[in-house]
């Protein structure tokens, strides 16, 4: 039996080149993916059959080795393989190498072609280990990858390779973008997260700090649900947030101004992480709230990018305009949003006032008659007039007047006559 055995295998190693021919040519005409190939792929994918043909003859000499000669297989491919040959298509070639293998080998004796068969079934095995491995070690680069992310979009830290960064996590998003922050269980389901923003229209990035969640959110192209149909309007910001709300524990949660794109995302991450911190501070809050609804609420705790927007989206609007405008807002909110009493002070009808209302919500898109709306325009007023106040310089002493020149109510320009 032994001396059967040695002679089967000096006569395998005798046609090993032979086998490895056969398989290039079998590989050119029945694999149309492995023809379309570049040269460099083509070599590599042919030293995997020739190292399998050979791992098969060490095999066959001792078939304890099986794990470590299935797994020797794909050690001598390049790492690029990987990426470029799918596992459907490892699994083809391996059907390849073995059909030559017994077509040649098999009608030589039974026991030849059991083994074959048992050898082959060890290479699919490794195979499918290999690609497992790749994936998992793919996957957790990408863990990696994604945290760097949300945590440069939470900083601000961002760097010209924060595009690059974003690229290579496969984001799909192509337009505004908006965070979403709020606490969370650590075994938080990410995949149905993800599951979830895609049905809504969206692409997600997750960033799980302690019990803190992060949700980076983008719109992505949406297509028409029919061939020939219309695109379907994308759903806002707010509502895709209280979709995502099931997969955040209870308490606050904040949903960040939208911005034009993901590179400029950390400034919806200040306002929610902002908004977070004084969120309790509203009873009423909603869940989730607009992180722009908490903005008196983040000026008195410091928050200088409230102030900002206050200042720029509410103060300096209505100063450019007449200052009626600014008046009537400044006497209607002191007055306890009484149209009557603000009428009277101005002496106007009440319709003026009315009507003046309408004309600063219409300017920057908040109606003062509401008891919300009316506190973060209040909050604007005195946030603009202290920063206004802040920005006037005091005259200089060389410009100031001499008090006799003062009380003789002579003009600035004109100087007290010299007295002889």
């Amino acid at each position: 039996m032994e001396q059967s055995k040695e002679r089967e295998l000096s006569w395998l190693r005798t046609i090993a080149g032979e086998l490895a021919t056969l398989t290039i040519t079998r590989l050119d005409e029945t694999l149309p993916w492995y023809g379309d190939m570049p040269p460099g792929r083509r070599s590599a994918v042919g030293l995997v059959a020739q190292t399998g043909i050979s791992s098969f003859i060490q095999w066959y000499d001792d078939p304890s080795a099986t794990p470590w000669i299935a797994s020797d297989v794909f050690s001598s491919a390049p790492r690029e393989l990987l990426r470029s040959i799918s596992l459907q298509e490892t699994l083809q070639l391996i059907r390849v190498v073995v059909s030559v293998v017994e077509e040649r080998v098999a009608p030589r004796s039974e026991e030849l072609r059991e083994a074959i068969l048992h050898y082959s079934r060890d290479v699919a095995f490794a195979a499918a280990d290999v690609y497992a491995r790749a994936a998992e070690a793919r996957g957790l680069w990408d863990a990696r990858l994604e945290a760097l992310v949300v945590d440069s979009i939470l900083t601000g830290e961002s760097d010209d390779e924060l595009p690059s960064r974003i690229a290579a996590l496969g984001w799909h998003g192509t337009g505004e973008a908006t965070v979403l922050v709020g606490t969370s269980e650590r075994t938080v389901d990410v995949d149905q997260i993800r599951r979830t923003a895609r049905h809504a229209g969206a692409d997600v990035l997750v960033g799980l700090q302690g019990t803190r969640l992060v949700l980076v959110l983008g719109r992505v192209e949406l297509e028409p649900k029919e061939p020939g149909g219309t695109v379907p309007e994308p759903i806002p910001f707010i509502e895709i947030a209280g979709r995502l709300a099931e997969f955040f524990s209870d308490g606050p949660l904040v949903l960040g101004p939208k911005v034009e794109n993901l590179v400029a995302a950390s400034r919806s991450a200040r306002a929610a992480l902002a908004g977070i911190a004084v969120a309790k501070s509203w009873r009423a809050a909603t869940r989730p709230v607009d992180a722009d609804e908490l903005l008196p609420e983040r000026a008195l705790a410091g928050d200088g990018l409230a102030r900002r927007t206050l200042i720029e989206q509410i103060y300096e609007p209505l100063s450019q305009q007449s200052g009626e405008l600014m008046e009537t807002l400044w006497c209607y909110l002191d007055n306890g949003r009484s149209l009557e009493a603000t009428a009277r002070e101005l002496f106007v009808h009440p319709n003026t006032v009315r009507y003046r209302l309408k004309k600063v919500s219409e300017i920057i898109g908040w109606n003062a008659t509401g008891a919300r709306e009316a506190l973060i325009l209040q909050a604007a007023l005195i946030v603009g007039s202290i920063a206004q106040h802040g920005r006037r310089k005091a005259p200089s002493k060389s410009k100031r007047l001499a008090p006799h020149t003062e009380r003789a109510g002579l003009p600035r320009s004109r100087k007290a006559p010299n007295k002889k």
